[in-house]
Parts: structure tokens; C-alpha cells; sequence
């Protein structure tokens, strides 16, 4: 007999490629303007600024492949592609070393946007939650093991709208490399199994509206998939 008042929420999860086992997400962690080209485009420095970090409710996840409404209370929805790296050890206060040793799987991301909040947010000087925490803004694929795909620290990352390429980078231009993201935010945090981290995007975000299409694709890894639909 359960003790709750209510039902308890199911545990978010992703696929885990080739297998029949899910990976169970607890929380997302997101790098802040992590591509310098990006970081320009957003009006920061890139040579001064320190990794910063938001985060997403793990049940912001969704599949690629999904059809999504257009989220409320914004007129400019934006993509953002991105690597997204699943933490696979307990780590607390590493090195770069060994936090590298903890990246167990790679997955495909959308962190997608109310650009419209984000801004008024940056202006006021308030949280961002609203902005990049809401219901489906966490596009994932199914998670690639590095015993599988090997360390990702180089290689195209790209982004379509409608067929259009609109980002195009490559995972070896982050300004802090993914050891040094795990190692950062590890003296912030104890990570554990079950911690996604969002790596930063590429330059070239933009709105997308009712309808279109979204495809990214990350060299080595694969595509990810998601079409806008009407507002709710």
C-alpha cells in the first residue's frame, strides 16, 4: 500500500542505443554560450567569460522525433543544437582526467528557447526558467555509449530548418572542452549516473513557427528530429 498523497511521477528516461535498457535522467545540466562564435552572436566576450550553467526539470525531456506544440507565452521559439554528454560514475571536486573517465554516452540535443523571455530575463537580471525550463524543452535521442562511439571531442555538429542549414560548428571549437565542463561543474556539484549535461550551441540560432521541421546531426553520432506544431 502506498504512503503518497498523490501518485508519484514516472522516472524520465532515454533509450540507450542497442539495447533494451533506458538510461533514468534525475537532472540537466546546460552550458551557457559555449561556443565562441555563439557567444559573440549573443553579445558576450568569449575570451573572459567563465562556464556558467542552467538548468531544465529532467521532466522537460522529450524524444526526437516528436511533434511538440508551439510552447506559450513567446513569439520567438528558437532552437539550440548541442552535444549532450550522460555521466556514467559518481564524481565530486575532479580533474579534468578523471572527469573524462566519467562520460559514459553521448546523445543528440535540442535546448530550445523563449528567446522573447530569455532576453527580458538578461535585462532584469533574473533566473532564466522560465526562458529554457519549460514542458518539451529538452529534445533528446537515444544515447550512444563511449564504449560504442568512442570520446566526441571533434566533428560536424549541424542543425536544418525545412531542409535549410542554419548552424554549422564543430565539437572541437567549445571554448571549455567536455573534461573540463565535468570538472567544473563537479566542484559545484556531486554528479552521478542519471546527470545529463547540454554542452552549448554552435552559431546561427533562429525562430522556428507551426510547422517546421527541425533536423540536426552530430558526426559520429546521429540525427535528431523535431517538428513544431500548433500553438496549445
Amino acid at each position: 500500500m502506498s504512503n503518497f498523497v498523490f501518485p508519484p511521477v514516472e522516472t524520465p528516461s532515454a533509450a540507450v542505443r542497442g539495447t533494451a535498457a533506458r538510461y533514468a535522467v534525475s537532472r540537466i545540466f546546460c552550458v551557457g554560450r559555449n561556443y565562441a562564435d555563439h557567444a559573440r552572436e549573443m553579445g558576450a566576450d568569449p575570451t573572459r567569460e567563465p562556464p556558467f550553467y542552467f538548468t531544465k526539470p529532467a521532466t522537460a525531456l522529450t524524444a526526437s522525433g516528436s511533434t511538440v506544440p508551439y510552447p506559450t507565452e513567446t513569439k520567438n521559439y528558437h532552437y539550440e543544437m548541442e552535444l549532450v554528454i550522460a555521466i556514467g560514475a559518481p564524481v565530486f571536486k575532479v580533474t579534468p582526467e578523471a572527469a573524462r573517465a566519467a562520460i559514459w554516452g553521448y546523445a543528440a540535443g535540442l535546448d530550445m528557447t523563449r528567446r522573447d523571455l530569455q532576453a527580458v530575463a538578461k535585462a532584469g537580471g533574473k533566473p532564466w526558467d522560465t526562458a529554457k525550463g519549460f514542458d518539451q524543452s529538452a529534445i533528446l535521442t537515444d544515447i550512444a555509449r563511449v564504449s560504442e562511439v568512442g570520446l566526441l571531442e571533434k566533428g560536424a555538429i549541424t542543425l536544418s530548418v525545412n531542409g535549410v542549414e542554419k548552424q554549422h560548428g564543430d565539437l572541437g571549437d567549445m571554448i571549455w572542452s567536455q573534461a573540463e565542463i565535468v570538472s567544473n561543474l563537479s566542484q559545484l556539484y556531486h554528479l552521478h549516473p542519471g546527470d545529463l549535461i547540454y554542452t552549448g550551441t554552435p552559431a546561427g540560432v533562429g525562430a522556428v513557427v507551426t510547422g517546421d521541421v527541425i533536423t540536426g546531426r552530430i558526426e559520429g553520432l546521429g540525427e535528431i528530429m523535431l517538428t513544431v506544431g500548433p500553438a496549445e
